[in-house]
């Protein structure tokens, strides 16, 4: 298949970009790692009337330390550099082990993590992780820009709150506190595919050595990545124990709404998440105890 017809620049700066989007509007797209924007121009699924390829701007790539203990990074950086720099493997332990889940190599060479939060596909993994690292995304265009937490960035099925005329320049994620453990698995039907269901989990133990917050993202078991908020109330000052785990996340029931497709029933869905959620967090509370429990 052939893409339609399409007008094509390559800015150089970020303001030229901008200046591209406030003309194209609602016919402009945006073109990063291209890994699912350009299939779907083959296939005729998305249709720009404008193309604004961004690889040349050298400004939106990057991962840098944040003052506060994070870490910055540009929306055009290639999931490949995250996966492999020490700085993530160091303050972010959670994106560092779930990256090699993302397709193969060779696409992550490639695909950008801005790319990914902007597809906002329900089964992918970046957007699940930014919920879970309390990740803010700046938003800019050419009158303004704005920060806005990636809990209010995702609206639907490839669906975000990005105006036709904004572009994601920058993700920040904040440091981690102390006492905390973090993990992240998923099914999928094979390595590399979309997961059938996937969860990652945040765990920090207060000095008690009870749990004193925690955070569960489920993915592909609705239109959005969908943090678990009655798992988040049931293990606040509760004690780390698999029994504590294992009554909390049979809550998980009421705040998903799975689909089922070709890959998996929704019964099997829910099947899945509950095992995924229980260990994940289970590994997080065991990480968060090292080396002081």
């Amino acid at each position: 298949m052939k893409p339609a017809p399409f007008e094509y620049h390559a800015p150089t700066t970020r303001d030229e970009a901008l200046a591209l989007l406030a003309e194209g509007g609602f016919d402009a797209k945006v073109l990063a790692g291209g890994q699912s924007l350009v299939p779907a121009m083959n296939f005729r699924l998305a249709r720009p009337a404008l193309l604004i390829d961004v690889n040349r701007i050298d400004d939106l790539s990057g991962i840098r330390p944040a003052d506060d203990g994070g870490v910055s990074i540009g929306a055009l950086t290639r999931q490949r550099a995250v996966e492999r720099s020490p700085l993530i493997a160091e303050r972010l332990p959670l994106l560092a082990e779930a990256m090699p889940h993302i397709a193969h190599p060779q696409i992550r060479s490639r695909g950008t993590i801005g790319g990914s939060l902007a597809h906002a596909d329900p089964a992918a993994e970046l957007p699940a992780l930014s919920l879970a690292l309390d990740a803010r995304l700046r938003l800019q265009s050419q009158q303004a820009e704005r920060w806005l937490p990636a809990a209010e960035f995702f609206l639907g099925i490839l669906t975000t709150a990005l105006e036709p005329e904004e572009l994601l320049v920058e993700i920040a994620i904040p440091a981690l506190p102390p006492r905390t453990g973090t993990a992240f698995d998923e099914v999928a039907r094979r390595h590399g595919d979309y997961a059938m269901a996937g969860a990652a989990a945040v765990v920090t133990l207060a000095e008690d050595g009870t749990i004193a917050e925690s955070r569960l993202v489920l993915l592909a078991v609705g239109d959005i990545p969908v943090p678990i908020r009655s798992v988040t109330q049931a293990l606040r000052g509760a004690q780390p124990t698999e029994d504590a785990i294992r009554a909390a996340v049979e809550s998980i029931d009421a705040e998903i709404d799975p689909p089922t497709d070709l890959h998996a029933t929704a019964a099997y869905r829910r099947y899945l998440v509950k095992n995924l959620a229980r260990s994940t967090l289970l590994r997080a509370v065991e990480r968060a105890c090292q080396p002081i429990c």
